[in-house]
């Protein structure tokens, strides 16, 4: 029977070339339409996801801030002021919490030989590598435990700001001067996309151990607390433990909104993801009402088929032929010319999104636009769309032809 069944699908298709050519470009198009779209929707998603992720992954920078609460007789507008043992406090007392940074944060003034430069640097501990994910370039590292409880004066900077002071020599190992004190370089951060930002770019940041940065500049508070979860679904819980365990320390309200501020990334992450689904739905629904228009013109030409061989319908049913076959004849064409279609479709936007992943991604949009995604999904949601609108398409033509009286069909001309 299937044997069959394509032989006159193709004996049509040699009959009536123009008109299947046409057919099939248009379902090649539907489908390049929507794959292209939703590939480079979920591709524009990825990267900003992973530009938030690159700024914090997955992390909460608690901040100090000012009472809004009368508490235990306490006035409101008390500042509260934040220390390096409240990240031991945080750590032994949330359970929940993964890794946990003091950040100290001030501009300084780097110097190599003649040359000065001016940037923002943090004093932080190893774990701001992960947290923040300020990843060593080749040959380099980040701050390890050692430099912090040594308080070695060593420095990690990002990769533009080491541009600017070294030029072309190779950095790691290097003496510079961090206001006038002498820190080795031991390592330089790795390109990364970064699409949020605290107070500045991490390619233009200097990182010193907090102990040194301390000893330096003789701080007494810290400028925030960097925390991490172990599991980002427990965002909401840390949060809420954070202040209460703050809030018995400094005696505020743990509902006190104003007495700590927190950036949460997790909440910003989610947020991220829903943009860019309805980024991709919107995408994909403009695709998807190209592909329709493609699916109304293979209806159409199946109509025309159907009155084409009404005699031919009428001979086989008058022979034997069921309802049910003349029926499956006419949806098996429809989706045959939606798989051949959709087929060729795929491959060509496979090609193309291919040749957008050559190209290089600059400071500009081609590091958003140029990372479009085939992912199995989005393959797995255009079949599924062929397979519909080929249905849809050939189930009317094909009621049509079953319902076709083999008397009154042989008189057809």
């Amino acid at each position: 029977m299937w044997i069959e069944l394509l032989r006159e699908f193709f004996h049509d298709l040699r009959a009536h070339r123009t008109r299947a050519t046409l057919t099939l470009i248009a379902i090649t198009w539907g489908t390049i339409s929507v794959v292209l779209l939703l590939a480079f929707g979920e591709g524009l998603t990825d990267r900003l996801t992973n530009g938030l992720i690159n700024a914090g992954n997955r992390i909460m920078i608690v901040y100090p801030g000012e009472t809004g609460l009368v508490f235990e007789g306490l006035p409101k507008g008390r500042g509260i002021h934040l220390i390096e043992d409240d990240v031991e406090l945080l750590r032994e007392s949330i359970p929940a919490i993964d890794i946990a940074s003091p950040q100290y944060r001030r501009n300084i003034t780097l110097t190599y030989n003649k040359f000065s430069i001016t940037t923002e640097c943090e004093g932080v501990n190893s774990g701001f590598e992960e947290m923040r994910r300020m990843y060593p370039a080749a040959g380099g590292r980040f701050l390890n435990a050692l430099d912090v409880s040594e308080q070695r004066r060593v420095i990690f900077l990002g990769p533009k700001i080491a541009k600017d002071i070294f030029k072309d020599e190779d950095p790691i190992g290097k003496t510079l001067l961090v206001d006038g004190t002498p820190y080795t370089l031991v390592g330089i951060m790795e390109e990364k996309l970064q699409t949020s930002m605290n107070n500045g770019p991490d390619d233009r940041r200097a990182i010193i151990p907090y102990t040194s940065f301390r000893n330096m500049y003789g701080n007494l508070y810290v400028n925030s607390i960097v925390v991490r979860p172990s599991d980002p679904g427990k965002q909401t819980f840390v949060k809420s433990e954070v202040y209460r365990v703050l809030g018995r320390k400094y005696r505020f309200d743990p509902s006190d909104e104003r007495a700590l501020g927190i950036w949460d990334f997790i909440e910003e992450e989610a947020i991220n993801r829903k943009v860019g689904l309805g980024i991709s739905i919107f995408l994909g629904s403009v695709g998807f009402l190209t592909l329709l228009i493609a699916g109304v013109g293979v209806a159409n030409v199946m109509y025309v088929v159907v009155r084409e061989r009404t005699r031919e319908i009428g001979i086989k049913m008058a022979l034997g032929a069921r309802k049910a076959y003349i029926l499956f004849q006419f949806l098996f064409e429809s989706l045959l010319i939606s798989f051949i279609g959709g087929s060729a479709g795929m491959l060509f936007s496979w090609t193309v999104i291919s040749l957008v992943r050559t190209l290089p991604a600059d400071d500009g949009p081609m590091q958003f636009l140029g990372r479009p995604i085939l992912s199995l999904n989005i393959m797995l949601l255009t079949a599924g769309i062929l397979t519909i609108i080929g249905v849809l398409a050939g189930f009317f033509p094909a009621r049509k032809a079953a319902n076709v009286d083999p008397v009154e069909s042989l008189r057809y001309e």
